[in-house]
């Protein structure tokens, strides 16, 4: 069902709730002479109850739009210093405003519901003219959050099982096919003889990593595989610890696939400091490809895409609804993997 989006309160709500004029609103709400202090505390008092924010659009010159876009990131900061896909994807984005002459509002928070007031401040106060999203999740509140706010939005990502986008009339959702990516790297390491995967996950409830997982599952049933996935926040900390703990358990794989080039490479140095050759007696797989994966010795194995190509496209999808284009379902190029030295056959 199309929802009519919630209206922004305005000065003129302000002076009908309070019984005074709009002039005595906004000095009141501008620190101005020419209201008492009795008005003022009560016109301000109206405005938090209402939620009014001072609007970014009608302090610029030309008052028409903020001539921003907004990007905000809900994961631990201490996770983004070495990530280079967020890194490469923002490049992309800034690339394409950058013809439009469109400024980027970015803002690390700590949890989604964070994220969702980062929104709803943005909205209120006119500071964005649309929102880029990324790291969907099940049950995710933040599609429904930009529908009921009207924001204009590109969900970077798959969507949850079962919506498929059309209830979000100004929702654009540009995703690649990362069940079939997965199934690739099963494929790549069946073929070497490995049978034993662990699987160095990302965040849990991110809806990539759940597909991810569900894809492995099903490769491992369809090619008689044992696997086993194991979530992290992304660290090199945690992608270090969970190598540890697979590696020294009863029956070690000889392959690991991780969920991101930090953990990969967090992964092999753990496996160096054991003694542990790579890859004569384990395999490793990254999921995206970097720098990273290409200066380490062994390289490793990485499922590559144009992650800059990748954010030139939001930017593009998020323009094309903000000029009044509908929304779409957009199918991103399918990451390839690119076989290198961290992969091999299975030790016997």
């Amino acid at each position: 069902m199309r929802r009519t989006p919630a209206r922004r309160p305005t000065i003129k709500d302000i002076a009908l709730r309070s019984g005074v004029s709009e002039s005595a609103v906004s000095f009141a709400l501008n620190g101005k002479a020419g209201v008492s202090e009795t008005t003022r505390d009560r016109v301000r008092r109206v405005a938090d109850q209402l939620g009014w924010r001072p609007s970014a659009a009608a302090r610029a010159l030309s008052g028409e739009g903020s001539a921003t876009v907004g990007l905000v990131l809900a994961r631990p900061a201490s996770t983004l210093g070495v990530e280079s896909f967020f890194l490469q994807l923002v490049s992309g984005v800034q690339e394409v405003l950058a013809t439009r002459r469109l400024g980027l509002l970015f803002q690390v928070v700590e949890d989604l519901s964070a994220e969702c007031d980062a929104y709803r401040r943005w909205w209120a106060e006119r500071r964005v003219d649309g929102v880029l999203v990324v790291d969907p999740r099940a049950d995710d509140p933040r599609p429904p959050l930009l529908d009921e706010l009207g924001l204009p939005a590109v969900v970077i990502g798959s969507l949850p099982p079962g919506d498929d986008g059309t209830g979000h009339p100004g929702i654009t959702n540009l995703w690649a096919d990362d069940a079939r990516a997965m199934a690739s790297i099963a494929g790549h390491l069946h073929g070497l003889g490995h049978r034993r995967i662990a699987h160095v996950a990302g965040l849990p409830d991110l809806t990539h990593t759940r597909r991810r997982v569900q894809s492995l599952r099903a490769e491992a049933e369809r090619h008689g595989l044992d696997v086993t996935s194991f979530p992290t926040d992304y660290s090199e900390t945690e992608g270090a610890e969970v190598t540890r703990r697979v590696l020294d358990s009863g029956t070690p794989p000889t392959a690991i696939v991780y969920d991101s080039d930090v953990l990969a490479v967090a992964g092999l140095a753990v496996a160096a400091a054991r003694g542990i050759p790579v890859p004569d007696r384990l395999s490793i797989v990254a999921w995206d490809d970097s720098v990273l994966c290409r200066t380490t010795h062994p390289a490793l194995t990485a499922l590559v895409r144009d992650t800059t190509a990748y954010g030139r496209r939001a930017a593009e999808e998020l323009l094309a609804l903000l000029d009044g284009g509908v929304a779409l379902r957009v199918e991103d190029e399918l990451p390839r993997l690119e076989p290198r030295g961290s992969t091999g056959a299975a030790a016997p």
